[in-house]
C-alpha cells in the first residue's frame, strides 16, 4: 500500500511539473473489469465457452479433448445445469426462437440447422467449426455463416440471472501512468 501511495505521489508531482504529461501524453489509463452485480446464465455461458478457444474439432466430440458443434454447446450449458441433446437439429427446439435483431449473449445460433454456435454479441459467435479447425469466434457477416443463417434459440433457463462467483469487496479502480509501471 505504501508503494502504491509513493507511486501515485510521484506521478502527481511529475504530471504537475511536466506540461506534456499534464496534458495526458504518456499516460495510459488502466481499466479494471467491474462485472455487473448480476449476469444472465447466457452471458456466463459465453464467458465459460471462451475458455475453450483453440480446442480442436472432433467429430462427435463432447469434451475439452475435442468438440463438434453441438457437443460444444451441450458441454458449455451442462456446466450451468442446462441439459441439451447432442444434435443441432434437436437443440433447435430447446427454447424460444428469437429474431436476429434481438440476439443476446448465450443464444444458440443455427446455420442450415446442421451447425450451431453460441452468440457472443457484436455480430460474433463462438463455435466448433469443422474438421481441421478449432473452437473459435466467427462473424455472422462472413461468407457461409451469413448465407446459411437459419435463426436463433434462447434457452429457457439462459435468461435467468446469476451472481458472479466473487462477491467480496472489489478493489478500487486505479489509474497508473505508463511510466510508473
Amino acid at each position: 500500500m505504501k508503494r502504491l501511495l509513493a507511486i501515485l505521489v510521484a506521478a502527481a508531482c511529475l504530471l504537475s511539473a511536466t506540461p506534456a504529461l499534464a496534458a495526458g501524453l504518456g499516460v495510459r489509463m488502466v481499466r479494471t473489469h467491474r462485472p455487473h452485480a448480476l449476469h444472465t446464465v447466457g452471458a456466463a455461458a459465453v464467458h465459460f465457452a471462451e475458455r475453450f478457444r483453440g480446442t480442436p474439432y472432433a467429430w462427435a466430440g463432447t469434451t475439452p479433448a475435442g468438440f463438434d458443434c453441438s457437443g460444444f454447446t451441450r458441454f458449455v450449458y451442462a456446466h450451468f445445469g442446462i441439459a441439451l441433446p447432442h444434435s443441432s437439429y434437436a437443440q433447435w427446439s430447446m427454447g424460444r426462437h428469437v429474431a436476429r435483431s434481438r440476439l443476446q449473449p448465450g443464444d444458440l445460433v443455427f446455420f442450415g440447422l446442421g451447425h450451431v454456435g453460441i452468440w457472443v454479441g457484436h455480430g460474433r459467435f463462438i463455435h466448433a467449426p469443422h474438421t481441421g479447425a478449432v473452437v473459435s469466434i466467427a462473424s455472422l457477416r462472413d461468407g457461409w455463416y451469413a448465407a446459411s443463417y437459419s435463426g436463433a434459440v434462447r434457452l429457457r433457463k439462459a435468461s435467468a440471472t446469476v451472481r458472479p462467483a466473487h462477491t467480496g469487496p472489489r478493489p478500487p479502480a486505479t489509474h497508473v501512468p505508463a511510466f510508473a509501471r
